[in-house]
């Protein structure tokens, strides 16, 4: 059998300031959501924009980096694996979230994009 990876590679725009978590001892998180628009037009010929967002997760050192380099609205171009979390909400519903955990970050200009 071939060894299949989970990897995903995307580019897009930072959705607002890392959101960032300390905790023991050189040991952080830098969550940050990013931006993807795609563009195309409906049946009727007009064009249409539709925006998908992307939940983004850096540990340690690259939370670090992450950090330093993003801001709201900076071109990002990013490599990672996708994690699934399953949890109950306050309801009792049971729900699941997609994050992408990063493994490789670059900054790009919007021009990029």
């Amino acid at each position: 059998m071939k060894n299949f990876k989970n990897s995903v590679c995307l580019t897009g725009l930072a959705g607002a300031d890392p959101i960032v978590v300390n905790f023991a001892e050189e040991k952080k998180v830098a969550r940050v959501s990013m931006a993807i628009n795609e563009f195309y037009k409906n049946q009727s010929g007009e064009a249409i924009c539709q925006t998908q967002w992307f939940n983004l997760v850096f540990w340690n050192k690259k939370a670090e980096l992450a950090e330093s380099l993003i801001k709201k609205g900076v071109g990002l171009s990013i490599e990672g694996s996708l994690k699934v979390q399953s949890y109950t909400d306050k309801l009792g519903e049971q729900r699941s979230s997609t994050e992408i955990f990063v493994n490789h970050l670059e900054l790009v200009s919007q021009t990029d994009l």
